[in-house]
């Protein structure tokens, strides 16, 4: 058997799964093309480890941990899909992109405001330049 055949199948296999990360939104589908992905390395690892004719197998034997890492891969990859999906609703990557933290001035309650240390009466200034409170730029960001 030449060395063609499977490395032209492999490079068919990981264009398959470059495309489906590429152009898929569903998480589960993003998976399943990296598995695939992983699937054209492993079948290049043993062509050309039988085209070698490697004694030790070494490509074969790196195959397996290659299977081995991607198991525990999926398991951990649909795990965070599934939690995602039961607090979002949605497994769309687009959808996801607003799970990104934000700045925590913006988002943390002012504590400022209810020190017993002021006597002035005078409204706390919070370290701002314009004397908004937390609570009001939020509100003010939201509208």
């Amino acid at each position: 058997m030449h060395l063609a055949y499977p490395a032209v199948l492999a490079a068919l296999l990981f264009c398959i799964g470059l495309y489906g990360v590429l152009a898929r939104r569903n998480a589960i589908l993003v998976l399943m093309s990296v598995e695939l992905m992983l699937n054209a390395v492993n079948l290049n690892l043993v062509a050309f480890d039988v085209w070698l004719r490697d004694t030790l197998h070494s490509g074969q034997a790196l195959t397996l941990f290659t299977i081995a890492i991607a198991a525990a891969e999926i398991g951990i990859g649909l795990a965070i899909v599934l939690a995602v999906y039961r607090n979002r609703g949605t497994s769309d990557i687009d959808r996801l992109r607003d799970t990104a933290e934000t700045d925590a001035a913006e988002t943390l309650p002012d504590t400022a405001e209810t020190d017993s240390t002021e006597t002035d009466g005078a409204e706390p200034m919070s370290g701002r330049a314009d004397g908004r409170t937390g609570k009001t730029k939020k509100a003010e960001a939201t509208t």
